[in-house]
Order: structure tokens, then C-alpha cells, then sequence
């Protein structure tokens, strides 16, 4: 806002300007003194009061930055201190974050030694079952084949029981066929058949013998 002695020069200019040059010059000009003495009087008048004015705006002016400097110096330490404070908890959280860091990879290892662990133990049992089922197939394998060689030499047995036994049969049979035989030819040294002629074997005979 324009004060009032701003006014005053700015009227002053103004009718300065208004006022008409002597004549043959461009430098000089007809004032009317009278008005011109007004707004200078007003003017001086204007002055002590605008200098206190002004006095007690600069007065006021190093209060309000004195005040405003202390509060500055307050929002300063106030800043300080909460960028501190910050600071000191993003710390606290990366040391925090740190140590949970370093808790995950200990936890993290712990649980691929559990899960190694457990696969060689589930491996081991695999390996186990595996070489029980071989050993329980072997043992059957051999249990069976143990049977069937039992069965092998019985069946063996029974066939060399029943060869001999036939074999005595047959050459029993043999003996009682020789005989049958040899009474045969004995009687029929003494039958006369016409149709049989002298070296022709008889029919008997050549049936008992293709027998034998």
C-alpha cells in the first residue's frame, strides 16, 4: 500500500508536469506558489510521522526476525533431532533387517540340512527295502529251487525204483517166454505139417521170436 508521503511526491510530480514553460524556455515553468507550498508543507508534516512509522516497522521488523530466527533455530533442532531420531530407526531397522537377514539364512540352512538329512536317510531306506526284497526273492529263488531239487531226486529215484523193477519184470517175462519157447520147439519135432516144407520156420516160432 502507497503511504502517504509517496502520494505527496507522486502529487507533487504530477502538478510539476501540469505547469506550462516560460516563454522561450524548456527548462523553466510557472508553479502557482501557493499550491505548491501546500503539498510541501503537508509533506514535511508527512516526514516525522512516516520516520517513526517506518522506525517502529524496522523496530518491529528485527523483533520479527529476531523471533523468527528463534524459531527457526527451534524447527532447526526440532528437524535435527527427528532426522536424528529417523536416522537412529532406519539404523535400528537395517540392524533389525540385518539380524533377521542373517536368522533366514541360518534358518534357510538348517532346513536344507533337515531336507538332505531326510533324503539320505529316505534313501537309505529305499536301499534297504530294496536289498531285503533282493534277499527275500534270492531266498525264494533257492527255496524253490531246493524244492524242486528234492523233487528232482525223488521223481530221479522213483524212475530208477521202477526201471529196475520193470527191467526184473521183463527179464522174468523173458525167461518164462525162453521156456515156453524151448517146449515148443521140442514138440514140434515130432508134428508133421504137409504144408509146411523142409527149412521153412514155423509161423509160431517166427512170432515168438520177432517177440523177443
Amino acid at each position: 500500500m502507497m503511504s502517504r508521503i509517496e502520494q505527496l511526491i507522486s502529487e507533487i510530480e504530477e502538478y510539476i508536469d501540469s505547469c506550462k514553460f516560460q516563454a522561450l524556455s524548456n527548462s523553466k515553468i510557472i508553479v502557482n506558489k501557493e499550491e505548491l507550498e501546500e503539498l510541501l508543507v503537508e509533506l514535511r508534516l508527512r516526514i516525522p510521522d512516516e520516520i517513526k512509522k517506518y522506525q517502529k516497522i524496522i523496530s518491529q521488523q528485527e523483533t520479527i526476525l529476531n523471533e523468527a530466527q528463534a524459531q527457526a533455530d527451534v524447527m532447526l533442532d526440532d528437524a535435527k533431532k527427528q532426522a536424528d531420531s529417523m536416522v537412529a530407526q532406519a539404523s535400528e531397522q537395517t540392524s533389525e533387517m540385518i539380524n533377521e537377514h542373517e536368522i533366514m539364512q541360518r534358518a534357510y540352512a538348517h532346513a536344507n540340512e533337515v531336507v538332505e538329512q531326510a533324503s539320505i536317510q529316505a534313501q537309505a531306506i529305499v536301499d534297504s527295502a530294496v536289498n531285503d526284497a533282493n534277499g527275500i526273492r534270492q531266498s525264494s529263488i533257492q527255496y524253490t529251487d531246493d524244492m524242486l531239487r528234492s523233487l528232482q531226486t525223488i521223481i530221479n529215484h522213483t524212475m530208477e525204483g521202477a526201471r529196475g523193477r520193470f527191467d526184473a519184470f521183463m527179464t522174468s517175462m523173458q525167461s518164462s517166454y525162453d521156456i515156453v519157447s524151448s517146449n515148443r520147439n521140442e514138440l514140434s519135432g515130432g508134428i508133421v505139417r504137409p504144408e509146411e516144407g523142409e527149412g521153412q520156420v514155423p509161423q509160431e516160432m517166427e512170432d515168438g521170436q520177432q517177440q523177443a
